[in-house]
């Protein structure tokens, strides 16, 4: 009677350890392949580029409009924390760009609108400003750190720091910018 018992628990326990080893095996597997975090895609565009004025009498800040549309092509959705982000003109930080909190779902494409409070005298201050608007163009930069949680399967959830750096082209001639940005995830 006593080996019947002992021979039921040890099939108990390999069959245990059995489904254990197979489970932790699809486990690793997805976390390398399908839930393996991916750079999102990050556009930014200038909004009312029409309206955007350097030379504002009596002022020194003018709103610019943005929009960000940001790709998510990952698994889990991102929850960010309010955020700064920066534009820069020359090293010079020439706006400070209010990111509120956002949840981007999972394999989603979601716009966030937000304004810059550009300080036009900082454009001004710098020496190579008049010869790149006899040029008839601009080129900025942009950058924010988002930091958030990854929420995978509403079950899963893990810090994340998302950096994104924008190289902006600003052709006054044509009124109209072009950008190219990177992002990087960090878990």
């Amino acid at each position: 009677m006593a080996t019947r018992r002992r021979r039921r628990i040890k099939i108990c326990f390999s069959v245990s350890a059995l489904f254990l080893i197979i489970f932790a095996t699809v486990i690793v597997t997805l976390s390398f392949t399908i839930f393996r975090p991916k750079d999102p895609e990050v556009s930014l565009h200038l909004v009312d580029l029409e309206k955007f004025q350097f030379f504002t009498p009596n002022s020194t800040s003018e709103s610019l409009g943005l929009v960000i549309t940001v790709v998510n092509k990952n698994y889990g959705s991102f929850k960010s924390r309010n955020s700064i982000g920066y534009l820069n003109y020359r090293h010079i930080v020439v706006a400070k760009v209010p990111i509120e909190t956002k949840v981007i779902p999972a394999r989603s494409k979601m716009n966030v609108s937000t304004s810059a409070g550009i300080m036009t005298n900082k454009f001004m201050s710098d020496p190579m400003f008049w010869s790149d608007i006899e040029a008839g163009a601009l080129n900025l930069t942009a950058s924010v750190t988002l930091p958030g949680k990854v929420s995978m399967i509403k079950i899963l959830k893990l810090k994340a720091m998302v950096n994104i750096s924008c190289n902006i082209y600003f052709n006054l001639s044509a009124v109209k910018a072009d950008s190219i940005c990177i992002s990087k995830i960090k878990m």
